[in-house]
């Protein structure tokens, strides 16, 4: 009996010993569906993943769904309506250390029937630490709570063309491996770009900063293009200069 009782600790002991020995991204490392996060934002949930990867294209516009009921081309036009079809995302959406494999739109121009879908967001916004391998697309999006993406790796195409955000926003430490789009973007509570790193170009222009404008250790392998900027009622060269 004391033979076994020793091998039984022997045994415990090597397996929960290898069981540290287990990285924790293994361990804790999820695949989630788009199509069930979209299912759960129409139900009103508030939208939470951590150490996640999603599959699928996260279509927050939901263009899919209200194209059959939409009116033809022609139709809109004639009756004097607008080509732009909007989506009131009131959920909270928060993901951190999460791995997008796909596309992730809030904004969707549809050449075959005309219309442009954006989807705004009445919550709190996070992607935190994360990874977008594909397309990020938010332009015209409206920010109404804290948006949040620092940390973050955007490998494709991104666009922030004429988003505004109500709240502070953050992208310190993210990382753009080609253009990022800010044109005509509003900023009416400050934005951090601190030690932000740009691979391409980085488009500010037309883009307006009420608040704090942080650009500590931001870095940009080509061209800002600053045409029109302004930070808090100043060009972008002025408000440097005078604050550095």
């Amino acid at each position: 009996m004391k033979i076994n009782a020793s091998l039984k600790k022997f045994t415990l002991l090597f397996i929960l010993s290898f069981a540290f020995c287990v990285p924790t991204n293994a361990i804790a490392q999820q695949t989630i569906k788009a199509s069930d996060i979209l299912l759960d934002m129409k139900k009103g949930k508030t939208i939470s993943y951590e150490n996640a990867t999603i599959t699928g294209v996260l279509d927050m516009t939901y263009m899919d769904d209200k194209l059959p009921d939409l009116p033809k081309k022609y139709k809109f036009y004639k009756n004097g309506g607008t080509n732009t079809v909007e989506e009131a995302v009131e959920n909270k959406i928060l993901f951190v250390n999460c791995v997008f494999e796909d596309d992730v739109l809030a904004y969707i121009h549809d050449e075959d029937s005309g219309y442009t879908f954006v989807a705004n967001f009445e919550n709190d916004v996070r992607f935190k630490n994360c990874k977008f391998k594909k397309n990020a697309m938010f332009k015209y999006s409206d920010f109404e709570g804290n948006t949040d993406f620092s940390g973050t790796e955007f490998e494709e195409s991104s666009t922030f063309k004429y988003a505004e955000f109500e709240k502070r926003a953050s992208f310190a430490n993210t990382s753009f491996e080609e253009t990022a789009i800010f044109k005509y973007a509003k900023f009416k509570k400050g934005i951090s770009f601190k030690n932000a790193q740009f691979q391409e170009d980085l488009n500010l222009k037309y883009t307006k900063v009420n608040g704090d404008f942080n650009i500590t250790g931001m870095k940009v392998a080509h061209e800002i293009n600053s045409k029109y900027t302004s930070i808090n009622g100043k060009g972008y060269s002025k408000y440097l200069s005078e604050n550095n």
